[in-house]
């Protein structure tokens, strides 16, 4: 891989990652309802998670969606669910008692689950795969960008988890962070658009 490549590369994942989507989205979320600290495994999770889905993609899985169409279908519709699921959790978080949110933060496994729905995730690993893995070496290429796309990834979602853990004292009254999370649920959903519309 030429350093020409690897920053072209190193660019294309900070954009990618520090950009909204449904990963940052809920990170802001969790970031003012549980602050940055109970978040952490949730954030290590998506980072993670992501590394193994490149991987992943790297060694073949791409290829069986163009193999078999309907099951990328399949994928989408099982996402798109999952999305809208999470939007409503979003929506009805609150904090009536003492600034505490009801329910708990994403932990580890699930944030890494939550990769495999996400159809960001999916377009980021397909792009980084395709457009910046050279053939020669690709093994070693494939690891490479994995973990490389990992590195970036985590303090790039971690600046959302920090921006809502700051927006928390603002949000300290339970209607305005109901709207909060509530507008966070709609920013969730309104992501999902490029997929729903193909849908």
């Amino acid at each position: 891989m030429t350093p020409e490549l690897l920053l072209a590369f190193v660019l294309f994942a900070f954009v990618t990652s520090v950009t909204p989507g449904p990963n940052n989205m809920m990170l802001l979320a969790s970031g003012v309802n549980f602050g940055v600290r109970r978040s952490v495994p949730h954030m290590l999770g998506i980072s993670l998670g992501f590394m193994v889905l490149v991987v992943a993609v790297g060694l073949g899985l791409g290829q069986l969606f163009e193999t078999y169409p309907p099951l990328y279908t399949v994928l989408r519709y099982a996402g798109a669910a999952y999305l809208l699921y999470l939007a409503w959790k979003i929506a009805n978080a609150g904090a009536p008692n003492g600034g505490e949110a009801r329910g708990k933060p994403f932990s580890f496994l699930q944030a890494v689950a939550f990769q495999w729905v996400n159809p960001k995730a999916w377009i980021m690993a397909i792009g980084a795969i395709t457009t910046y893995t050279p053939q020669e070496n690709f093994l070693v290429n494939v690891v490479l960008i994995a973990a490389l796309f990992a590195l970036v990834n985590c303090p790039s979602v971690g600046l959302w988890t920090m921006a809502g853990s700051l927006l928390r004292h603002w949000l300290d009254n339970p209607r305005v962070l109901r709207l909060f999370n509530i507008g966070m649920a709609l920013l969730l959903v309104a992501s999902l658009y490029p997929v729903l519309s193909d849908l």
